[in-house]
């Protein structure tokens, strides 16, 4: 049997050196290696600053504690979404207020924000659904008019651009995850990019325990003051390490990427029963093709289990994003209510959508099988 996972770190000798050197020296945390990272992600992106943090709902969390949300606020975010998304709200009292999906991308209706501000939104978050960019002008036209402040969850948004500009710096700060099966990994962790200089200094500060001196800076080992309140959310040296090594590398997995995708969505865009969730229409707006992402029809979504448990059996990977939209999750739905007419497009996408594998570990024939089994697959059902 062929075994194409959905996602595989793509992990060589190079990482494997990079956090021996590490390990051999006396620094695993606060050291040189994640401000090197930092430097790397930051000339990638071309961001004026970058802060690495220990996971992307950490930088999410860290950016709202920074700003002073808090109970009696309210944070506009995407349902179609991680539940990280709308944790990093929760965290600090605010109050998460969901916004229904577009149906042809997946990425938040911004036809609906408008009218889900009140007095008390301080905020917008936008995702970039499957790395497809969300429409940052017309976000930022909105966010103007009412002074609002804009974070991008990039989770899976490297290498996405508007404009030839990065996500992440068209809004007020851009967060990224750098878990196992993105684009790239650390292991674990994430990365903050912004423009506003004030801002980055606060968040390195509060990231490490508000601590007004770093191990180098300090005269006296051991000596410091913690000037603010913070967490502990600083990104190791191990996982910078493995960091400096993968974005290296990351202009050659976006390439594959996208020919990986485009193969996939050339075998599967006139298969009947399946709709393959579009890529940007227009070419200033580049993805950069997380996964592909097929549709279901009404007379199928029902069957998914069973096309993806057939799909396991032939060696083919797969993934679901998201399996519920976030305010159908029971934690929110207990805090907040649920209304099925509300949430039509991010219950649809959730509830019908297969994400089939199209990472740099797999090659254009692998696309081909995906295709040609998934097809056999839909036969079977039927």
């Amino acid at each position: 049997m062929q075994k194409i996972p959905f996602g595989k770190p793509m992990i060589g000798k190079e990482e494997k050196d990079a956090v021996i050197e590490v390990l051999n020296g006396s620094i695993l945390v606060h050291g040189p290696v994640a401000d090197k990272f930092e430097q790397l992600f930051a000339d990638f992106t071309n961001a004026p600053h970058a802060v690495s943090v220990s996971s992307c709902t950490a930088g999410m969390h860290l950016i709202y504690f920074a700003l002073g949300y808090g109970p009696g606020d309210e944070i506009i975010i995407p349902a179609q979404t991680h539940v990280a998304t709308a944790h990093a709200v929760e965290l600090t009292g605010a109050r998460p207020v969901f916004v229904d999906a577009e149906e042809h991308t997946g990425n938040i209706d911004i036809n609906a924000i408008e009218t889900s501000i009140t007095s008390r939104t301080k905020a917008i978050a936008v995702v970039h659904y499957l790395g497809v960019p969300v429409d940052m002008p017309k976000i930022m036209t909105i966010a103007k008019k009412h002074n609002l402040f804009v974070l991008e969850d990039c989770a899976l948004a490297h290498g996405a651009t508007i404009n030839d500009i990065h996500t992440g710096l068209h809004g007020d700060a851009g967060v990224f995850s750098f878990y196992p099966v993105k684009h790239f990994t650390t292991g674990e962790g994430g990365m903050i990019i912004l423009k506003d200089n004030y801002l980055a200094q606060k968040l390195k500060l509060i990231k490490a325990f508000g601590v007004d001196r770093s191990h180098g800076e300090r005269k006296i080992p051991g000596v410091y003051d913690s000037i603010t309140l913070g967490f502990n959310y600083r990104m190791s040296e191990i996982h910078a390490a493995i960091g400096v090594e993968q974005i290296k590398k990351l202009s050659n997995f976006l390439v594959k990427r996208k020919d990986n995708f485009e193969r996939l969505a050339n075998k599967l865009n006139d298969l009947p029963d399946v709709r393959v969730l579009p890529q940007p229409w227009d070419e200033k707006f580049k993805s950069c093709h997380y996964c592909l992402a097929v549709l279901l029809n009404k007379k199928l979504f029902k069957k998914r289990p069973e096309i993806i448990n057939l799909l396991n059996k032939k060696g083919i990977g797969s993934s679901v994003y998201y399996p519920q939209p976030v305010p159908r999750m029971k934690y929110y739905e207990q805090k907040y209510g649920y209304n099925n007419n509300q949430y039509i497009n991010a219950a649809l996408i959730s509830d019908s959508m297969i994400a089939l594998p199209v990472g740099p570990h797999l090659n254009l024939g692998d696309m081909d099988t995906i295709a040609l089994e998934l097809k056999s697959c839909l036969e079977q059902i039927k």
